[in-house]
């Protein structure tokens, strides 16, 4: 299941509200052109019951002609009155539609980096893709629609009870079926729909996972466990899929009973009635006429409503990431760091459901030094990084920049601070000079060229600067996009930079090259480098030691080998493999 939040029916309700009155005239034109159709809607039935009691009592043809003119005038008005409406419903859907989108990307660009990397591709690819356009859907169809025939509903009801109220209450039980099922429905369909959507983005998050490492899956024959894996989250899905489906039966089942009772009961109680002269011919044909009538608003609340079912659930899974821009604005406020000093204490972090990784760090950084930290596979290196970037908040423990908190900054002012690069970078669609400027959107081509010569680029792309890269143009290799994220973090001008096997798809000749020229532009900046080529850690300023996520050595390089232990047994492993 999802590790982002879902937001509560009262959140969903107040943003709908909120999303609804920044266009507020538009909505209010929808409306109020829907309304006046469905009341020339309530026309016709009541002028036939008056051409029936007309003709009845002699009327003549030009009677006749006058009321089928008058029919006609009100049917091509509530056309042209519901084509308007229409119009406008779709040009106010697709602008709340492009809000609610626009919303959703900044609000995932505000969460913090490990929240987004655990809540998974399928998740957020689902709720930007499938989920954002359920709602905008919705708010351009189903919601006017909705309201609209609740309106007609009203309407009609109120011209039965004028038009013959015996005859009326039969209407009146009708909608009461409708009323309590609907009521058994919502009780049930939120949960049931939420389900449903969390089920599909777990298939789309196992499908993404095999089909990204479909190389790593056919190299090591993982293809029955991811098989296996993917029969799972169809399963799961089947089933979700099929909860809801069930409520529908059952609700259209007790909707349809609705509709056959008020019918069943009109046509002999009519008979009754005009023959004891309760009420005239014409106002039992017009009752007849608004029960059939109501059958059309009725049917579109019922299919709406099951659909707006399952939009609450995509709106809701949508603005359920709402708490991560708020909370960033609540932060804006907050002092920024006195300077640039980083200091590490008493820290303590787990991840999710698992024990401590990193037990009791202290660490200060003086700024403008280059650390290196060196240990083991599984020492912890990684994670501490992480918690030098900010990406990650220590369980315990603080990890802070000029006194304030790391993980509490704000992204924008965070990416200031301190920048982490690793291994795993994404080159955007578009040109060199694009994916360049996303560090630096106001640098010139003088500034760029500058920051690629800084990681040993070659110029040897077809157009320089504007070559198109991308699937269907320029592809870069692992190399070259790592360069390319080298760059954009000169262009950045961080005065903390955390590397994390930043050079690791390079050749070690290329990579010493690129780390010494790197070292050179960054000059005065302080730079922590997850070593696992230890002549990073020989041309550090000091040098770090973990083993099982402790800090066992502290210091520059030729005193930790002068010293012996942990750091000197790791160097001369590697200098001998």
């Amino acid at each position: 299941m999802s590790t982002l939040p879902i937001a509560s029916p009262r959140q969903v309700r107040r943003a709908a509200v909120a999303l609804v009155r920044s266009d507020g005239r538009a909505f209010a034109a929808v409306l109020a052109l829907d309304a006046a159709a469905a009341l020339l809607g309530l026309a016709g039935p009541w002028l036939l019951g008056r051409l029936v009691d007309r003709i009845r009592a002699g009327a003549t043809t030009g009677d006749v002609d006058r009321v089928g003119l008058l029919l006609l005038g009100c049917a091509l008005a509530q056309i042209l009155l519901g084509r308007q409406a229409r119009y406008l419903a779709h040009r106010f859907g697709e602008r709340s539609a492009a809000k609610v989108r626009e919303q959703l990307l900044d609000r995932v660009l505000a969460l913090p980096a490990g929240t987004a990397e655990r809540a998974g591709t399928g998740d957020l690819t689902s709720r930007g893709t499938a989920d954002s356009t359920a709602v905008g859907e919705t708010l351009r169809d189903a919601a006017p629609e909705l309201l609209v025939a609740c309106a007609q509903i009203l309407f009609i009801l109120g011209a039965l009870l004028l038009v013959g109220p015996l005859l009326g209450g039969c209407g009146l039980l009708g909608v009461l079926g409708v009323v309590l099922a609907s009521r058994w429905y919502l009780r049930r369909s939120r949960p049931a729909y939420l389900a449903d959507r969390a089920a599909t983005a777990d298939l789309a998050e196992t499908l993404s996972a095999t089909a990204h490492g479909a190389r790593t899956v056919d190299a090591l024959g993982l293809g029955p466990q991811r098989l296996a894996a993917g029969r799972a989250a169809v399963a799961g899905a089947h089933r979700a899929r099929m909860r809801t489906l069930h409520l529908r039966l059952r609700f259209f089942a007790a909707i349809n009973l609705s509709y056959l009772l008020p019918a069943v009961l009109v046509l002999p109680l009519g008979a009754v009635l005009v023959a004891h002269g309760a009420v005239t011919p014409g106002a039992a044909v017009a009752t007849a006429l608004y029960l059939q009538r109501i059958a059309d608003p009725l049917d579109t609340v019922v299919i709406l409503l099951e659909g707006l079912q399952s939009s609450t659930a995509a709106y809701a899974r949508v603005e359920g990431l709402a708490p991560a821009p708020a909370a960033v604005r609540a932060r804006t406020g907050e002092p920024a760091p006195a300077d640039d000093r980083i200091r590490v204490t008493g820290v303590r972090y787990a991840y999710p459901d698992g024990p401590d990784v990193l037990h009791g760090l202290d660490l200060d950084l003086t700024p403008g030094e280059r650390l290196a930290v060196v240990g083991p596979s599984g020492s912890g290196k990684t994670t501490l990084g992480r918690l030098l970037a900010g990406v990650e908040r220590p369980r315990t423990g603080s990890v802070t920049v000029g006194g304030v908190p790391l993980a509490d900054l704000a992204p924008e002012r965070l990416r200031r601070q301190v920048v982490l690069v690793t291994q795993e970078h994404h080159v955007f669609l578009g040109t060199l000079r694009d994916n360049l400027r996303i560090a630096a959107p106001g640098a010139d081509d003088a500034a760029l060229t500058a920051a690629l010569d800084a990681v040993g680029w070659e110029h040897d792309l077809p157009d320089g600067l504007d070559t198109a890269l991308g699937p269907a143009a320029t592809r870069l290799d692992g190399a070259r996009a790592q360069q390319l994220a080298l760059a954009r973090v000169i262009l950045a001008d961080p005065h903390t930079l955390v590397l994390d096997e930043a050079t690791a798809l390079l050749d070690p000749a290329t990579a010493r090259h690129t780390e010494r020229a790197l070292a050179a532009a960054l000059t005065g900046r302080t730079v922590i480098a997850i070593a696992h080529r230890l002549h990073t850690a020989h041309d550090a300023d000091r040098v770090a030691v973990l083993a099982h996520g402790r800090l066992t050595a502290l210091g520059p390089h030729e005193e930790l080998l002068a010293a012996g232990g942990p750091y000197a047994d790791l160097w001369r492993t590697w200098r001998t493999t």
